[in-house]
This record gives C-alpha cells, structure tokens and sequence, in this order.
C-alpha cells in the first residue's frame, strides 16, 4: 500500500473535537499539553468548552485543527506500535503547516506558533466584512477567472483554491467577490454561494501576512521532512526546507492548487488518501479528483477505527 496523509485545514473545526481521543489516549493528551505550554494559553479549553466564537476566531482555529489533527496521528501511531510512514504528506492550506509538523519538519510547538501568528495576522490584514470568499461550482477555470477579472473593478478578485473539478473557490474584497458571483450564475455556473469566512484567504490582500511570517519562519528551527511534501503553491514535491519556506510564504495570497495536488500524488502511485484529522471534506474532493482513490478518514470513532484496521492488514481495501 503506497499512501498518503491528507491534514485538513481551516473550516474542519467545531467545539468538543479530538476529546475523546484525550480522554482515552495519553498520546493525544500530550499533543495538547505541548500546544497549550506552547502558546502561553489553554487551547484545550476553547476547542473543548468554546463558545464557538472564540474557536472559530482564525487565530484560535488554525492551532486548534493543527493541534487534533496531530493528536490523531499520535492516537493511530499509539495503536499501532509504530510511526506511520507515508509515500506522501499533504495539507489544505493550514493543513500545509500539519502536514510538515506530521513529517517532522516542524516541531509541535513551532507550528502552533507559527499557525496562531498566521491566522491573527490574517485577520489584522482585512478587516471584518471588508473581505469575502465564495464557492463557484460547475463552472471551468476560465470562466471563473473571466468573472473574478470583470467583477474587480479596480478591487481584489480572484480565484483562491482550485478544489477539484468544477469547484473554485474565489477570494477578495465583498463588494467585488458579490459581483463575481452574479457574473458567475450569469456565465452559466450551477451554482455560487458566498462561505462564511472571517478573511479573504489566498489573494493578494493576504501579501503583508507572508512579510511578517518571514521573519516567524527565521525563529523556527526546520528540517528536512521524513517523506516529500505536496505543495499548495505549485502542486510539486518539496524536501528542501529552504524552498518549503518560500512555498508557504507565497501560499498566504496564492491559490491552493489541491486538484493539481491529488492528480500529482496519482501520478506518484499513491493508492490510498487518509485524511488525519477533523472533518471529511479532503476525502471528498480526491474522490473526485482522482481516477483509483481509495480514501478514509478519521472524522468519526468508526473511521478511525477502519483506519487502524486497514494497517493492520484486517481490511485490505475499505469499501467506500
């Protein structure tokens, strides 16, 4: 079995996620102790008590879906006996920075800093309602680019992730992010539906984030990861720590080219998609992106149990 770890990124969270996995597991009770010395605050207490306010806030959210997705790696890797070793790791945008905390590229604690910073300076970039994101669906790149371009109007559209077939996700101002979707229905689109963000991710607007985790990036120790990385940026393997700094510089206001991603990992062989941590959402879109895709993932207690039994050798070819 030659496969790939999938780590999830922002929209996956929601109050009371991986606490069973901290009850039950002292391996996963360690990744949150490590977060929240870390951080100088308790994180487990917002993912587990809330409110949902205070968790979904980006700042918060980024270290909370970094910070259960690696306890759940620890939870499989306990179970186990043994590190899990893939062809392959990948990450949705935040899920970029799991995906080299999960290949030992970062440590736990530089990347919970180092999310927490992204996502408050993110939030400082736009401030709220000044931003917008929407879902076009079943509408081809062109045309999408084509109303992002006549929507502008002197203001920032443009397409923010390239998701899986038929399905671009664009990102700028809220004036100008409506006017694309309008521009977009008229263009024949089967549909497009604002998403309830707090910024506008992966567009130009995001440029003086990138300038101030440039200098995040320097007070981090890097190495080199245990399996190449599937950049966001340009879809291509990555070992070098140098060269996967400048991709997640430019990640901040580049598109997320997750299509292209799942058809590079195809082309590496990868046979098998698991998505480690919360939410199902990555799983969906390799379905759809990739031709023979087997996935899984550990959204549920069952998941992460047909997970453990597919390394196991108990299930040879989950049915999906």
């Amino acid at each position: 079995m030659r496969y790939a770890l999938l780590f999830p990124g922002q929209g996956a969270q929601e109050v009371g996620m991986g606490k069973p996995l901290f009850q039950s597991h002292s391996s996963a009770r360690r990744v949150f102790e490590g977060a929240d010395q870390a951080l100088g605050y308790s994180l487990t207490r917002i993912i587990f008590e809330g409110p949902e306010e205070e968790l979904t806030r980006t700042e918060n959210a980024q270290p909370a879906i970094l910070t259960v997705s690696i306890a759940v790696k620890a939870v499989l890797e306990d179970e186990l006996g043994r590190p899990l070793t893939p062809a392959l790791v990948a990450g949705h945008s935040l899920g970029e920075y799991t995906a080299l905390v999960a290949a030992g590229a970062l440590s736990l604690e530089d990347g919970v800093r180092l999310v927490h910073l992204r996502g408050k300076w993110m939030q400082e970039a736009v401030p709220v309602g000044q931003g917008a994101m929407a879902a076009i669906l079943g509408l081809d790149d062109a045309l999408v680019k084509q109303a992002c371009e006549e929507a502008a109007q002197g203001q920032v559209c443009s397409p923010a992730n390239y998701n899986a077939p038929g399905q671009i996700v664009i990102s700028g101002h809220t004036e100008a992010v409506a006017r694309a979707v309008e521009i977009a229905r008229r263009l024949g689109a089967k549909r497009a539906i604002p998403l309830k963000v707090s910024a506008p991710f992966h567009c130009s607007l995001m440029e003086p984030v990138a300038e101030r985790l440039q200098n995040a990036f320097s007070q981090c120790t890097w190495k080199e990861p245990s399996c190449p990385l599937v950049n966001n940026v340009s879809a291509t393997l990555l070992t070098n720590p140098r060269e996967i700094r400048e991709a997640l510089q430019k990640q901040t206001y580049s598109p997320v080219l997750w299509l292209e991603s799942v058809q590079a990992m195809e082309r590496e062989g990868i046979s098998h998609y698991l998505e480690i941590g919360p939410g199902s959402v990555l799983s969906g879109l390799v379905r759809k992106g990739a031709r023979t895709a087997v996935t899984l993932d550990t959204s549920t207690t069952e998941g992460l149990s047909r997970m453990i039994a597919l390394f196991r050798g108990e299930e040879e070819d989950p049915v999906e």
